[in-house]
C-alpha cells in the first residue's frame, strides 16, 4: 500500500514546522539592539588647528634591516630613520590580525621617517600564532623587544619610544605598555577595546546589514560562532587598558565597518579614567576606514599630520585642550556578546555530527553495492528486486543532497567573506546564495520523509531487507536526520527566511 501524497505533505510540513521551531527554541540567539545616542558624542568639537598643522616630510631617511631575537624565532623588521643629528621620537608599529607584513606599514613609516621620528616595522611571528590560537602576551613580548632594540640605537629617545597599534594590535599595545615603563606613549588605531567576539559579531551583522544579507544568514553565522572553540574569542581588554599610565592618542573612523567605534571609544575613557589617566587625545577622523584610508585608498585627511604633530610634540601634546575631536561618529547598534552555544551545539558535537552522516552515507552506497553484487536467495528474490532499486535511488539521491548543503554553506560563508570586501554587486548575490541554502535544505527535508514512507510501505508489500539493506538504509537516513537537525538548530528552517 502506497503512501498517498497528501499524507506525505502533511507529514512533510510537521516535520518543517518542527525543525523550523528548534531555531526560537534553543539558545543562543543574537538581536543587538539599537546603541542608543550618547549625547557626548553628538557635539564633538573639531580638531583644534594645531594638530592638522602641515608636516614638513621631506629629511633624507637611512634604511636598515634588523633581526631581534624573540620567543621560539627572530623577529625580522626595517628600520627607517632620519639622519638629521641629534636623538629622535621613535615608534614600533604592531600590525593587527593575519600574517602581519611589515610592508602595510610603509607609507606611514616613510612619512614619519621624513618628518624626524624613528621607525619600526616587522614581520609577525609564525610560530605561536595561527587562525585557532592567538596569545596576545606573546605578541606584546615582541614589541617590547623591538622597544629595547630602539632603546640602544644612538640616534633615539629613549625617553619617548611608543608604540603604534592597529586593530588586533590594540589588544596587543595596552598589554606592552602595561608591562613596561621603557614605553614612552601609545597610538592605538581602530581599537576595539571590546572581546573579540563582540567585535566580530558586530562586524558581521554591520556587513550582513551593508549587504541586505536576510536575517537567517546572521543567525546562521552568529551560532556557528558561538560554539567555535577558539580560546582568544572571549579575551577581555579592560585589565591592561586600565593599567596604561602613558600619553595615548586613538583614531576611530567614522566609516570603519569592523569596529563599534562609539563603544570602544567608551570603554578607552572608562578605563584611561580607572588608572587615573588623563593624557590621552581621541580623534574620529572623517570618511576614515578600519585602516585610516578613504576606500581603502589614501589616507583620511589629518591623520598623518595629528599622528605626526602628536609624536613629535610630547611631551607637550600628551594632554590636549579637548580629550575627543573631529568627526561625529555615528554606530547603529551595540556590540553584543555572542553567547556560547550550549554543549549539544558546540563545535565538537558539531564535527561529531558531520562525522557520523558522511560515515551513514559512505555505508549506505557501499552496502547497496554488497546488495547488488551478492543478492539475497534466502528473502523473497521477485519482491525485494521490484522494491529494492527505487529506495536505493532515493538513497543515494539523499547523500548527494546531503554533501551539496555542506558544501553550499561552505561556498555561502566565502561568498559572505568575499563581498564583505568587495560589495559591488554583493545583493543579488548573496541573496541567491541563501536561496540556494535554504532549498537544499528543505529539499533534504522532503526526501528523508518521502524515503521513509518508501521504505515503510516497500516492508508493508512484503520486501525483507537483508543485512546489508538495512545497514544502508539507517546509514543514509540516520545521516539525514542527523543533517536536519543540525541544519534546525542554525536556523535553516527557521522563518522569515
Amino acid at each position: 500500500m502506497r503512501t498517498g501524497r497528501g499524507t506525505l505533505s502533511v507529514a512533510a510540513g510537521l516535520v518543517l514546522v518542527a525543525l523550523a521551531s528548534v531555531g526560537y527554541v534553543l539558545p543562543p540567539a543574537f538581536d543587538p539592539p539599537p546603541l542608543k545616542v550618547d549625547p557626548a558624542f553628538q557635539a564633538i568639537p573639531p580638531q583644534p588647528p594645531g594638530e592638522l598643522r602641515p608636516v614638513v616630510a621631506v629629511d633624507p631617511l637611512r634604511r636598515e634591516e634588523v633581526s631581534v631575537a624573540g620567543e621560539g624565532q627572530r623577529l625580522e623588521g626595517t628600520l627607517r630613520a632620519p639622519v638629521t643629528p641629534g636623538r629622535h621620537p621613535a615608534m614600533v608599529f604592531v600590525s593587527g590580525s593575519g600574517n602581519g607584513s611589515r610592508t602595510e606599514f610603509t607609507p606611514q613609516a616613510e612619512f614619519l621617517a621624513k618628518a624626524g621620528v624613528v621607525t619600526i616595522a616587522f614581520d609577525k611571528r609564525t610560530v605561536g600564532y595561527d587562525f585557532r590560537e592567538r596569545d596576545f602576551g606573546l605578541l606584546a613580548d615582541d614589541a617590547l623587544r623591538m622597544v629595547e632594540y630602539l632603546r640602544t640605537r644612538p640616534e633615539v629617545d629613549p625617553a619617548r619610544i611608543g608604540l603604534w597599534g592597529v586593530s588586533e594590535g590594540g589588544w596587543v599595545v595596552p598589554i606592552a605598555a602595561a608591562k613596561s615603563a621603557s614605553v614612552g606613549f601609545a597610538v592605538l588605531v581602530s581599537s576595539p577595546n571590546v572581546s573579540p567576539i563582540r567585535q566580530v559579531a558586530w562586524a558581521l551583522n554591520e556587513q550582513l546589514l551593508r549587504l541586505r544579507a536576510p536575517i537567517g544568514a546572521r543567525d546562521l553565522l552568529t551560532r556557528a560562532m558561538g560554539g567555535v572553540g577558539f580560546n582568544f574569542l572571549r579575551y577581555d581588554a579592560m585589565p591592561a587598558l586600565s593599567q596604561i599610565k602613558q600619553p595615548v592618542l586613538a583614531f576611530y573612523g567614522t566609516t570603519d565597518p569592523s569596529i563599534p567605534f562609539v563603544e570602544s571609544t567608551k570603554a578607552l575613557i572608562s578605563a584611561l579614567d580607572t588608572a587615573g589617566n588623563d593624557d590621552y587625545t581621541i580623534r574620529f577622523m572623517a570618511k576614515g576606514d578600519h585602516a585610516m584610508r578613504v576606500n581603502g585608498g589614501e589616507f583620511t585627511k589629518g591623520y598623518l599630520e595629528t599622528l605626526t604633530n602628536w609624536i613629535t610634540g610630547l611631551p607637550g601634546t600628551a594632554r590636549p585642550a579637548v580629550h575627543l575631536a573631529g568627526a561625529t561618529p555615528v554606530q547603529r547598534f551595540e556590540a553584543s556578546d555572542v553567547p556560547a552555544a550550549p554543549w549539544y551545539a558546540g563545535g565538537t558535537m558539531l564535527g561529531l555530527t558531520i562525522c557520523l552522516a558522511a560515515v551513514g552515507y559512505v555505508a549506505g552506497p557501499v552496502a547497496a553495492m554488497v546488495v547488488r553484487l551478492r543478492g539475497r536467495p534466502h528473502v523473497p528474490v521477485e519482491t525485494n528486486a521490484r522494491l529494492w532499486p527505487p529506495i536505493r535511488r532515493r538513497l543515494s539521491r539523499m547523500a548527494w543532497t546531503g554533501l551539496g548543503l555542506l558544501l553550499s554553506v561552505v561556498a555561502f560563508i566565502m561568498l559572505l567573506v568575499l563581498f564583505s570586501v568587495n560589495q559591488a554587486g554583493a545583493w543579488p548575490a548573496v541573496l541567491a546564495g541563501w536561496l540556494v541554502v535554504r532549498l537544499l535544505a528543505v529539499l533534504m527535508l522532503i526526501q528523508e520523509v518521502t524515503a521513509v514512507a518508501a521504505f515503510v510501505s516497500a516492508l508493508r508489500e512484503g520486501m525483507r531487507p537483508g543485512r546489508w539493506q538495512h545497514v544502508a538504509v539507517a546509514g543514509v537516513l540516520g545521516g539525514t536526520g542527523l543533517l536536519l537537525v543540525a541544519a534546525a538548530y542554525y536556523g535553516l528552517f527557521a522563518f522569515p527566511w
